[in-house]
């Protein structure tokens, strides 16, 4: 069996840098952390690998203290307690090897209450070794944050700055929102009207399919064999995280990435089939 391999948007997201509106600051000492919170790295796991692509393992939590101690400007009596855990995260599963890393953490709770102070170091622990097990994926997980000039975070809060400082296109970036008809204000303009650069153009994977393609993917899909229907329903709900209570994906096929993918799983599980229509370049 092969090691798990990554899809070419896996790939994509996994090598982006990290967006540095999810990266949170707090005190240490006298400097100050930059990290990513715990759900934020689950929500890019979930993401990128998938709903069912990943698994999360606690392999081992360890109380290594506790002890009574003063809380507050008033000195109320409490506890502090430490724990140490090591989490284990598998991505995934099927025909290949899963891909296994694992991570060490510490939490620590401080309470009046000794059960809260370990609730709180428990949780805290095996947060932090999850969030280190996944960071050796890459960026998007906070590795980029290892590095002292963060030359893989954003350079501004809302992505990626565009050109120099001083010569900024103001034109708006036509993004997925405004594809399906949301509006965004436009900026106040400076001068004459300047058209966005070619990089900035709308995605091509998501230009919107026509009337005419949508019905011929339906019909197509609706001509499969009962068995090859629920795999291929299966799989496209994974590769594009269709919620699991949503009643059908016929509505979810409306862009081009949808139909380049369903063309390449015709092709890898039925051969034999004629490819689907072209989709007229725009």
């Amino acid at each position: 069996m092969t090691t798990a391999v990554f899809s070419p948007e896996q790939v994509a997201a996994l090598s982006a840098p990290l967006d540095r509106s999810k990266v949170k600051q707090r005190e240490q000492g006298r400097a100050k952390v930059s990290y990513l919170e715990g759900w934020q790295a689950i929500a890019e796991a979930n993401r990128i690998f998938g709903f069912d692509g990943w698994q999360r393992e606690t392999i081992a939590v360890e109380c290594v203290n506790q002890s009574e101690r003063s809380i507050g400007r008033d000195g109320r009596s409490g506890w502090g307690v430490t724990y140490t855990a090591r989490v284990r995260i598998t991505v995934g599963a099927g025909e290949c090897s899963p891909l296994i890393r694992e991570g060490s953490g510490a939490g620590h709770g401080i309470d009046i209450d000794l059960g809260q102070a370990h609730e709180s170091a428990i949780k805290e622990a095996e947060t932090d070794a999850m969030k280190r097990a996944l960071m050796t994926f890459g960026n998007p997980f906070g590795l980029a944050l290892y590095d002292r000039l963060q030359r893989g975070v954003t350079s501004s809060a809302g992505g990626e700055e565009r050109g120099r400082p001083e010569q900024r296109d103001p034109a708006p970036v036509v993004t997925r929102a405004t594809q399906h008809g949301s509006q965004q204000p436009s900026p106040p303009q400076r001068g004459p009207a300047v058209q966005p650069p070619e990089a900035e153009q709308v995605d091509p994977a998501l230009a919107p399919l026509d009337t005419a393609t949508i019905h011929q993917l339906h019909s197509t899909i609706r001509s499969l064999p009962r068995p090859a229907l629920e795999g291929f329903t299966k799989a496209f709900r994974k590769r594009f995280q269709v919620p699991s209570d949503a009643p059908s994906i016929a509505d979810r096929i409306c862009q081009q990435c949808h139909h380049d993918w369903i063309e390449a799983f015709l092709v890898q599980h039925q051969p034999s089939r004629v490819q689907l229509v072209p989709v007229e370049a725009a």
